[in-house]
């Protein structure tokens, strides 16, 4: 009997969807120096304790990140940057759920 499980295009070598929190926003981010991003071109600080992943899962320093990013961001309760998902071409073309 011959598996499939191993075979190129088969479900086990499909990339695993991320699931991202409800209330994470989508939008554009760009990274730039000095701990802050911006938002909508709105600069906005990162919180003490950000979590950037990139689009593998991995987390990724925020000093070593630059340039202009789809993304999914979750804030903290003074309006920080906490968390941040920077999407693939696949999660961005996902349309927001309906609230």
């Amino acid at each position: 009997m011959l598996s499939l499980a191993g075979a190129p295009g088969s479900a086990a070598n499909a990339a695993p969807t991320r699931a991202f929190p409800e209330d994470a926003r989508k939008t554009t981010i760009t990274f730039a120096p000095a701990g802050a991003v911006l938002l909508d071109d709105e600069p906005v600080p990162l919180s003490p304790g950000a979590q950037i992943r990139d689009r593998a899962n991995r987390i990724v320093l925020p000093s070593h990140i630059r340039g202009e990013y789809k993304v999914r961001v979750k804030f903290d309760n003074q309006g920080q940057v906490h968390r941040v998902w920077i999407l693939t071409p696949e999660e961005a073309a996902v349309p927001d759920p309906k609230r």
